[in-house]
């Protein structure tokens, strides 16, 4: 007699795909394939015609021609900024920060600004395939109650900085206010909370030594630029005696806690320091070859057994918010950089723009890869195009040969955010009449 079959499982979502690119396990592509989503968490992840078999879906989506990928994660971004886009190009750092970026803030920030901005750049990253950003800006409420409000994931980085800005005037204000972020903010599933002491050369000892007893107590990750220059080396040693990393070393910030952005003036030992402290290094490459900042060695620092991840910089230092991009420089300029063709491969590149990225935000147990239990942050990629034929690796061809374009879909935590090219709840036309209405308003302030 034969035995009746079992009910189909029900999912909320089946993606079907011709290739899935995991991530974890590394450097392996899927053939075939199909995710399954329910409440937003992935259930399984098996051959398609396993998948139609296990499972009723309430919607299937059907991709043969894609890679399915984790979503990326922009690992450093200062998103309102993208309203500052190429006001102060072919500019040194220290030029472009303090005679151009830092007049227009002053005379233009505020909540609507951030706001504004923000949302720009969630429209941006969502059509370029990510669906993560560590943010790096000031009224870090607001980033955070519009990150919240379009579905977008994010780290939302708490500035301390040694000067008085729109969002606080003294020492004291910027931590009392870091504090009512962090308890609004603690329990959210897609917005979390670091400390974003913005730079060596403007956070004071005592300041540094506040953010570090904190972030232990409330368990944080720290966001801070850092051996962006060789001018801050210099600086930093004429006037504390020691290089940048030495002096976060004194004061107990070198840890599996620092989230350590640019990293282009490194020694073997402080490689080598990184690596055994658990540091988390992000690579801005198109932002420091553009500002001509230096170049990080991600090659030695990813070979030391450094967590890499990658990110843009903000719009008016890159001028996009283009990963895919970043990831095809990053890519390359790591093999001139260590004159070896074989550095920082392929899929090595693709695991530091999603699941090293995850990991340097803390949010490594959610996202990243395709993995059972993780969230849903998924990303489909048409690779049809005569630009991408013929298909021999797919890996390669999503590092050195895809462009934003190809995006087709994107999901965060099951829920889609671009379905055929089209962004779910946000709409384009107004997006760009805010952007230049925008544009009047910082000529004016520039006259």
């Amino acid at each position: 007699m034969t035995e009746p079959h079992s009910p189909p499982e029900t999912c909320d979502l089946l993606i079907e795909a011709g290739h899935v690119v995991p991530i974890e396990p590394h450097a392996v592509v899927l053939e075939d394939y199909a995710v399954a989503v329910r409440d937003g968490t992935i259930v399984a992840l098996l051959p398609r015609e396993q998948a139609r078999a296990r499972f009723s879906a309430a919607e299937v989506v059907s991709r043969p021609d894609a890679a399915l990928m984790p979503g990326l994660v922009n690992a450093h971004t200062h998103n309102p900024m993208t309203l500052l886009r190429g006001i102060a190009d072919d500019l040194p750092l220290m030029v472009w920060l303090q005679q151009h970026i830092w007049p227009v803030e002053a005379a233009l920030i505020g909540p609507e600004f951030v706001a504004d901005g923000t949302t720009l750049a969630i429209a941006e990253m969502l059509r370029g395939g990510t669906t993560c950003a560590n943010e790096n800006y000031f009224f870090p409420d607001v980033q955070a109650a519009v990150y919240s409000k379009h579905g977008f994931r994010a780290l939302v980085g708490l500035p301390v900085i040694n000067f008085a800005t729109a969002w606080a005037r003294s020492d004291d204000e910027y931590f009392d206010r870091a504090g009512q972020v962090h308890d609004q903010w603690r329990d959210d599933a897609l917005i979390a909370t670091a400390f974003a002491p913005h730079a060596p050369y403007t956070v004071s000892d005592a300041n540094f030594e506040r953010v570090r007893m904190l972030a232990d107590q409330l368990d944080m990750q720290v966001h801070l630029h850092t051996h962006e220059t060789a001018q801050e080396i210099a600086d930093s040693v004429r006037q504390y005696g020691q290089r940048p990393l030495a002096r976060l070393d004194r004061l107990g910030l070198v840890n599996d806690r620092l989230i350590a952005v640019h990293m282009t003036q490194l020694t073997d030992a402080e490689i080598h320091l990184c690596a055994e402290r658990g540091v988390h290094v992000v690579h801005c490459p198109e932002s420091n070859l553009k500002l001509a900042s230096g170049f990080c060695p991600a090659c030695a620092l990813q070979r030391a057994g450094v967590n890499l991840a990658i990110g843009t910089d903000g719009c008016s230092s890159n001028n996009d918010l283009d990963m895919f991009s970043e990831n095809r420089t990053a890519a390359i300029l790591a093999k001139a950089v260590a004159g070896d063709a074989t550095a920082l491969d392929a899929a090595t590149t693709l695991r530091a723009a999603t699941l090293g990225g995850a990991r340097a935000l803390g949010f490594g147990d959610r996202i990243g890869s395709i993995e059972v239990g993780k969230q849903a942050d998924l990303v489909c990629v048409d690779l049809s195009a005569l630009e991408t034929q013929p298909l021999h690796h797919v890996l390669s061809q999503l590092v050195y040969a895809t462009g934003r374009h190809q995006v087709s879909d994107v999901w965060i935590g099951g829920r889609p955010k671009l379905v055929a090219r089209e962004l779910v709840g946000m709409d384009p036309a107004a997006l760009v009449a805010n952007a230049r209405q925008w544009r009047e308003r910082i000529r004016t302030v520039r006259a």
